[in-house]
């Protein structure tokens, strides 16, 4: 990739765009899009695979998530993966992995209104803040030293989940239903920035926090990581193509609403913001349909 940081976004001429954002505008790119005044050097190509740099500039006038869901095959997410939350769940830690999917058509942009379908409003509606990574060449049986050679860059992101149709026997059954409950349209927004793992190595000191109309919830770091980076991807990979542009979400940390006394869990309106040291804050409107 000859991109570090990399953001999508509609200029001037409403046309979608790639560019290249300087590192001193990561951690304020929000503020820099609503006070209008975000500029970056565009990257030419068709997809986020393609880019090539150039030496022309462009103005920000809408900021996108760094993916459409035509560049995603498929999300692969990490479940039970930071010790804390494991231990806030009431689980036992896994012995590998534990995996599911969610759906291309659950990716959403960086300030688009997330969905909440009205089977999945009351009581359950829950945040997820995520280190999540893409991968930017097709692989197979990937070796964990080779790991970081497929990553094309992290992103933060926000895996929105239903909790009664993830946990409650009446709804769920038995085991915890995963896939239903995490995968319906726009819950996996992602961005704003795709930061290359020249930059980053495995992503493995970086503070999170999630905050829910400007309450902190979660506040951890990558370092509580169970499975690192290049655990996942070796262990995804194992037997199993990983297409270029498919996402892995790595887990979240302690925090979220399912895990306290009294769930705070997610109302319409609700804006979600997670924060990861480097990646630059995702943030998200719930909007009850």
């Amino acid at each position: 990739m000859t991109w570090e940081r990399l953001i999508r976004f509609i200029g001037d001429d409403d046309e979608v765009h790639f560019g290249e954002v300087q590192r001193e505008d990561v951690e304020k790119i929000g503020s820099l899009v609503q006070s209008n005044d975000l500029y970056v050097r565009e990257l030419v190509g068709h997809n986020v695979f393609s880019l090539k740099s150039s030496e022309k500039h462009l103005h920000v006038k809408k900021l996108l998530g760094p993916l459409e869901p035509s560049d995603v095959p498929i999300i692969r997410c990490i479940g039970l993966n930071y010790t804390k939350h494991i231990q806030e769940s009431g689980r036992k830690p896994p012995p590998y992995p534990s995996i599911f999917v969610k759906p291309s058509t659950s990716v959403a942009d960086w300030g688009e209104d997330i969905p909440i379908p009205k089977l999945a409003q009351e009581n359950q509606c829950d945040y997820e803040g995520e280190l999540s990574l893409v991968i930017g060449k097709t692989g197979k049986n990937i070796s964990k030293e080779d790991s970081l050679d497929y990553i094309a860059g992290y992103v933060t992101s926000n895996d929105v989940s239903a909790r009664t149709w993830q946990r409650d026997p009446a709804y769920a059954g038995v085991v915890p239903q995963w896939c239903f409950s995490k995968g319906f349209d726009k819950y996996a927004p992602l961005g704003p920035v795709l930061v290359s793992p020249k930059i980053l190595g495995a992503a493995d000191k970086l503070r999170l926090q999630t905050f829910v109309n400007g309450e902190v919830r979660q506040d951890s770091n990558t370092s509580d990581l169970l499975f690192g980076v290049r655990e996942i991807v070796s262990f995804a990979s194992q037997g199993t193509t990983l297409e270029r542009g498919t996402v892995i979400m790595t887990g979240t940390p302690s925090g979220v609403a399912m895990g306290m006394k009294v769930p705070k869990y997610l109302q319409h309106g609700d804006v979600v913001e997670v924060k990861i040291e480097h990646l630059g804050t995702l943030r998200n409107r719930m909007v009850f349909e």
